[in-house]
């Protein structure tokens, strides 16, 4: 099996490319394919500190990479982008397509415990392994220095994957974020499924239960939520994160977008703000 990545397609854009990769991943037991896109390079020696991307659910590698137009501002303050996909796919576990919110499309970035869905382990792939892969494969890529952001699902992810490891990322942004998936149906059916019935397990993974847990953020939190997402108050929750980063005193913007909704027209819209966001703390450290 080819750990290696290969390279699958390319495209440029504002001076620097798309490429999309294919690799085997051990973490996974599947193949899976990821993008990034390398901003225009000032020499052939100089890194690039990268910016990781976590899609929502049904998403693949590729929709970021098509409909946000980050490449522009991206390239514009020389950041890599790098986006994934969001589950494994191709082990035909039963049902693993049944439904758009579990399953293919669904990991929810936990390292699943549950035995049929153990191979559903992104958390690990996004944290452990692909930076790995990145700094092994990639030497124009400056690895140590990295920030995330995503969005919905996504959102969770960057989330809770920052609050985490600290040490590990400059700084995090989310649109629309599933801000306490332990209180909202999409949170409830991923971690039933996925980590069991032990709600201190789906409290690992849940950024307004992580956020009391790890408070000692240093670089504030961005989130873009759309005032007319129709997820808002049932799923996403983020008046119950902006109450826990209060108490906790971790620092939030929290802004709210009149006439927005849940699309990528949404997340283009504010994309540069977000690329600034992490461009100023990647500078700073």
């Amino acid at each position: 099996m080819e750990t290696k990545p290969t390279e699958i397609s390319s495209g440029k854009m504002f001076g620097g490319y798309n490429k999309r990769f294919k690799h085997f991943s051990p973490t996974l037991g599947c193949s899976m394919n990821f993008h990034i896109y390398f901003p225009p390079s000032p020499s052939p020696s100089h890194k690039f500190p990268v910016l990781y991307w976590l899609s929502g659910l049904t998403c693949t590698d590729e929709n970021f990479i098509v409909k946000s137009g980050a490449q522009r501002a991206a390239a514009a303050e020389g950041i890599a982008l790098v986006a994934p996909d969001t589950s494994p796919r191709g082990l035909n576990v039963e049902g693993e397509a049944d439904s758009w919110d579990l399953g293919v499309g669904a990991g929810f970035y936990v390292n699943a415990t549950q035995e049929k869905w153990k191979n559903w382990r992104m958390y690990d792939y996004i944290v452990k392994e692909l930076p790995k892969l990145l700094s092994d494969n990639f030497p124009q890529l400056e690895t140590s220095k990295a920030s995330i952001f995503g969005h919905s699902m996504g959102g969770h992810g960057a989330l809770t994957i920052f609050l985490k490891n600290q040490d590990k990322y400059k700084s995090v942004s989310a649109f629309a974020p599933i801000a306490n998936p332990i209180n909202c149906p999409w949170g409830q059916k991923a971690f039933t499924n996925y980590l069991g019935d032990k709600k201190s397990d789906w409290e690992e993974y849940d950024a307004t239960c992580l956020v009391t847990k790890f408070p000692n953020v240093s670089s504030s939190i961005l989130i873009d939520q759309g005032e007319d997402d129709k997820f808002l108050p049932d799923q996403l929750l983020p008046n119950k994160f902006e109450e826990a980063c209060r108490k906790a005193n971790v620092p939030l913007l929290l802004r709210f977008q009149p006439g927005y909704d849940h699309l990528y027209y949404f997340i283009a819209t504010f994309i540069d703000d977000h690329i600034q966001h992490h461009a100023q703390a990647l500078s700073l450290n």
